[in-house]
């Protein structure tokens, strides 16, 4: 079942971030790289800043999550994790399609351009992979990250996806 997260379910979310991130250990550049991958204060300020949570649940546990971030002329789907012992169930599958199908704008996504299995997921999913450039601009207009973060990211789009 998929369902809007709430305030209660804050410490499920950090706890699936933090076990799924470890995949990234070793793909996301040292300099980016900390332990734990997200804090609680800066989990807390994603939600401030507008990502809404969604959840997969099975038999009452939260096993994937996925945010989404209205910036008006976009979506951006932010912050995409299943749990480590519940990948390659179909959840993320099943959370994309939800929130790609609740969606109004086009929908972008950004990930670190080394994590070639998360590129790949998105474009089993029907999103295209954006030119360096274009994704940049992107990242710096859409995102609040640093520049080396930018450097070391890559933008996918859906379908609809057409920059004036």
């Amino acid at each position: 079942m998929i369902s809007k997260s709430d305030e209660k379910d804050f410490n499920e979310i950090y706890q699936i971030i933090n076990d799924a991130a470890i995949a990234y250990r070793g793909i996301i550049p040292p300099d980016r790289w900390h332990e734990p991958y997200m804090s609680t204060n800066e989990l807390q300020d994603q939600i401030d800043d507008g990502i809404e949570f969604w959840k997969y649940v099975e038999d009452d546990k939260i096993l994937g999550v996925m945010g989404i971030q209205d910036k008006k002329e976009v979506t951006l789907i932010r912050h995409a994790y299943t749990r480590t012992v519940n990948r390659k169930t179909g959840v993320g599958s099943k959370l994309l399609q939800h929130l790609s199908n609740i969606c109004t704008s086009p929908i972008l996504i950004g990930t670190w351009a080394d994590a070639k299995w998360a590129i790949r997921f998105y474009e089993k999913h029907s999103f295209n992979l954006l030119k360096k450039e274009e994704a940049d601009m992107l990242l710096r207009r859409f995102w609040t990250i640093p520049d080396r973060q930018v450097e070391t990211s890559v933008v996918l789009a859906s379908k609809d996806w057409n920059w004036p």
